[in-house]
């Protein structure tokens, strides 16, 4: 009895062992037809060739482990340490326009695994990697008694609202958060971001299992595509873009599982949405955060959409005002 016994429980085992690795393979990555819907790209793609020859130089500040993170600086005179943390599958170009406005010392970096040097593009070494970027970067470039803001967009605000909330967050001063990720069972989520997220629920399901038991092995396998559109790929800036992300770097880049606690976490921050952004519900950002925190202040920009909310005029306005506090 004792030896069936065993035998059942090493069978079972060995059958609950397989069922991620199952999962994993049931769901490859298939490219996404040209014609699926996505974010409207319309708007940043007019003219964004003119802003980008504008941007500063690109440098690099090396992080504890070594990887020269790219990043460009802008000295806009006195004010705090701004930190601008761009969206998914993009890098810091996005703040070309934004960056050269706010006063302060502005930095922009490329993400770890994204822009022109990534080191692995859409993958880190580790979740949580990202945070300890940052921190290496405000560390490395902070003046003494100097204030510290995170700006982020997208999944960029994600990044900022589980920033707030880790081992570091005493680093931060204050936040802005531009239509931010927050978690995908929030309120806030559209289906799939409005078409721009492609997730594989399986992949995700399984390495979410064989990490809940230390197993990290396959961390490094593409759970999450994003539908960036052909006339972007195939423009000046394509070889830019990062079409997919690995299981450790989309775990790193939102909020953790208990976003809700993440959120209340943040220090004074403002949250910008427009009233038409196609990827989050903009009317429901301030009841699920205000139940959490009252640190707050929210606007939501009329006639403006998910991606042209950064370099939107109402933005800067709202921004600037934030930063007078500082």
């Amino acid at each position: 009895m004792i030896t069936q016994a065993i035998k059942f429980i090493a069978v079972s085992g060995a059958i609950t062992a397989l069922i991620p690795l199952v999962l994993i393979l049931s769901q490859p990555l298939k490219p996404i037809a040209p014609s699926a819907p996505t974010l409207d790209f319309d708007k940043i793609l007019q003219g964004r060739p003119q802003v980008d020859s504008q941007s500063a130089a690109v440098e690099n500040v090396y992080m504890r482990d070594g990887y020269g993170l790219q990043v460009r600086s802008y000295s806009n005179g006195d004010g705090p340490l701004i930190v601008l943390v761009h969206g998914s599958g993009w890098n810091g170009l996005q703040f070309a326009g934004l960056a050269q406005q706010l006063d302060g010392t502005v930095l922009v970096p490329d993400l770890r695994g994204h822009g022109a040097q990534p080191g692995r593009r859409g993958d880190v070494d580790y979740i949580g990697q990202l945070e300890d970027d940052l921190a290496d970067l405000i560390t490395a470039r902070g003046a003494p008694g100097q204030k510290v803001v995170l700006i982020g967009h997208s999944s960029g605000g994600g990044l900022v609202v589980r920033f707030a909330a880790g081992a570091q967050g005493d680093l931060l001063d204050g936040a802005v958060l531009l239509a931010p990720f927050l978690h995908h069972s929030a309120p806030t989520m559209r289906a799939n971001s409005g078409g721009w997220a492609r997730p594989l629920p399986r992949r995700l399901i399984a390495l979410s299992m064989l990490n809940a038991v230390g197993i990290t092995a396959w961390n490094h396998l593409p759970v999450i595509q994003f539908n960036m559109p052909t006339e972007v790929l195939q423009g000046p800036l394509g070889h830019l873009a990062t079409p997919s992300y690995s299981y450790r770097l989309n775990q790193s880049y939102a909020p953790r599982a208990d976003y809700l606690s993440d959120i209340r976490s943040l220090p004074e921050f403002l949250l910008l949405v427009g009233a038409q952004d196609e990827a989050f519900v903009a009317e429901a950002y301030r009841p699920v955060m205000e139940a959490e925190t009252a640190k707050g202040a929210y606007q939501v920009l009329v006639g403006t959409g998910h991606l042209d909310l950064v370099d939107a005029p109402e933005t800067l306005a709202a921004i600037r005002g934030y930063l007078d506090a500082f």
